[in-house]
């Protein structure tokens, strides 16, 4: 299976997520591509749109490997860690503080940026449809979800146009419904099923919050 672009990712996960029994939902995109084809999937179901940002906490002197992630969700930033890191990395909790510090100011910016003064849609026992372009490990949604159950929605959908298969496998067992278009036996990447796979910018994000031009993707 391949995609145009994002948009057009977005328009086949709405027939997949079409007589789901989903009416009453919130969509919930993870930026920044996840938010482009969220908005696509948020028109099918006539459901309200809004953005779930999350930032990863690198670990010191290895910032590829998270030792937790932080989130906004509703008016709260909800911190996630990672136990197993943090213990063998032995990461004290001014390190971890001196981390969290510096992506919470990107995290905010993120927030303001892409709601431009919008009040974050309640989602407080309602069905969540939370939407990335695609799962590889997994960590952005793990990340995105644990902050989510915090808010107590009533059921959380997954849902991804492509997929690492055992990911999608795992994340399945996590959530009420995970739906993912294609999981590639030779997965190696996200971009693998995408034609045009070109960084999404802030402006994008916007666009797509509005109900804008989504131009570029």
């Amino acid at each position: 299976m391949r995609f145009a672009d994002r948009a057009a990712a977005g328009r086949a996960l709405a027939v997949e997520l079409s007589g789901r029994g989903l009416d009453g939902a919130v969509v919930l995109g993870l930026p920044r591509g996840g938010v482009v084809v969220a908005a696509p999937v948020a028109a099918a179901l006539g459901a309200p749109l809004d953005v779930l940002v999350v930032r990863k906490l690198g670990l010191p002197g290895r910032p590829e490997l998270a030792m937790g992630a932080i989130a906004a969700v509703g008016d709260a930033v909800e911190t996630i860690r990672n136990p197993e890191v943090l213990e063998a990395a032995r990461v004290d909790e001014a390190a971890f503080a001196a981390v969290r510090a510096r992506e919470l100011v990107e995290l905010r910016r993120r927030v303001e940026a892409y709601r431009t003064g919008r009040p974050p849609v309640p989602v407080r026992g309602r069905t969540v449809v939370l939407v990335d372009d695609g799962l590889a490990t997994g960590s952005t949604v793990r990340a995105a979800l644990a902050a989510l159950r915090s808010q107590q929605p009533a059921r959380v959908v997954v849902a991804v146009p492509v997929g690492s298969p055992h990911v999608v496998a795992e994340l399945a067992a996590e959530v009420d419904a995970l739906v993912c278009l294609a999981a590639p036996a030779g997965f190696r990447a996200v971009g693998q099923v995408y034609a045009d796979f070109s960084p999404t910018e802030d402006d994008a994000v916007r666009a797509a919050l509005t109900g804008g031009p989504q131009q570029p993707t």
